[in-house]
This record gives structure tokens, sequence and C-alpha cells, in this order.
């Protein structure tokens, strides 16, 4: 089962019904593992993110090796805007993510070839009804008309999926029905982190616009 935030994130990008990640819901995904990892250390005290900008915060490290991994990327002494830390090594966040799903039996990984010549590599999900679970959850903090006094994993997922355009979570239609709805979640995920959530928007717009995104 997914220990993290950053895991449950992973996995919230998979479509369910036609049983893959679609490309459309992986591009700037490890902007959004990142994302995940922020705002766990915001959680735990471990960062400052005063006028919407980030810094580390002295403590013991996470246990999580992700996790501790974007902490010690943050700066330490002097606090920066977000975009440069999601954004810079977000190619980097999507194989130790991966693999950690893969060591807890989550994700399963296969090797192809297109057309018989490129080798590819294809990640599933191993269990679909626990994600399509996870994504109702998601969708419940919404649908259900009683959001979370605190800043829940299913809320943060809730808001970083609009930012990100996952339709694995939210159609267009969703996010214009519930438009007010999914801004009063986003007020309340801005009071803990202040900045993350556009730099955040801002970082998968630009991969967006030159097709990023690093595994499938």
């Amino acid at each position: 089962m997914p220990t993290t935030l950053a895991q449950n994130l992973y996995l919230l990008c998979y479509t369910v019904k036609k049983e893959k990640f679609q490309l459309d819901n992986i591009q700037g995904r490890g902007q959004l593992l990142r994302a995940g990892a922020m705002t766990e250390l915001a959680r735990a005290g471990l960062l400052d993110a005063t006028g919407g900008k980030v810094r580390r915060l002295p403590g013991n490290p996470p246990e999580d090796p992700f996790t501790t991994a974007v902490w010690y990327d943050l700066p330490e002494d002097k606090s920066k805007g977000w975009l440069k830390f999601l954004h810079n090594k977000a190619h980097t966040a999507e194989t130790p993510v991966r693999d950690q799903l893969l060591a807890s039996g989550d994700v399963a990984l296969t090797r192809e070839k297109k057309l018989g010549v490129v080798p590819t590599e294809r990640v599933t999900v191993v269990h679909p009804d626990l994600v399509h679970a996870l994504q109702d959850r998601v969708r419940a903090t919404v649908l259900d008309g009683a959001p979370a006094e605190h800043l829940t994993d299913e809320l943060a997922m809730a808001v970083l999926a609009v930012e990100m355009e996952l339709t694995s979570v939210w159609s267009k239609e969703d996010r214009r029905t519930h438009k007010s709805e999914l801004k009063e979640l986003a007020a309340r995920f801005d009071a803990l982190v202040p900045g993350l959530r556009k730099a955040l928007r801002d970082s998968y717009l630009a991969s967006r616009a030159v097709g990023g995104g690093w595994s499938a």
C-alpha cells in the first residue's frame, strides 16, 4: 500500500477504465510528485513558505527517502521562489517513486518494443480497484459537500489534480460544475503552502507546451 502523498499522486494519474496511464495525465507528473513531497514537508513543519517563497527548516529528515531528497534540495538560508525546486529536477522524480511502488507491489513494470525495435517500459497498476477507491475519496472532498478542516492527503490531491488537469480525477465538466467548491479547497491549500499551487501550475503549463513528461 502507498505510504506517502507522492506515491498516491503517482497512482492518482492512472485511468482505471482504460487500464493505463494516459499521456495527458502524466505530462508534468514529476513536478506533481515533488509538490506532494513539499506538501508533506510543510505539514511536518520542515519548510517555511512565508510570503509565497520556500525555505528549508531544521529538523529530523523524513523517513521517506524521496521526500528527504526534496527537502535537501530546498534552500536553507534564504527563501526563494518555488518554481525552480518543482521544475528543475522534475525529471528525477518519477523513477524513485515508481520503484517504491514496484517494491510494495502496487505497480508492475513490463519491457516492450515499439514496432519491434524501440525498447520501452510500461507501468501498470496491480490493484485498479484500490486506485479507483483512492480517486473516489479525492472526489468526495467536493462531491460530499463537507471539505476537511485540515489539509488532508485527499484535499491536497483534489487541489493538485485540478492544477494538473488530471482527467482521471476531474473532467472538464467537473471543473466547471464545481468551480466554486474547488476554489474554496485551493484557498485552504494556499493557507498552508502559499505559492506552491501556482508554481505547480506554471511548471505544468511550461512542460505541456514542450510535450513534457518522462515516463508512462
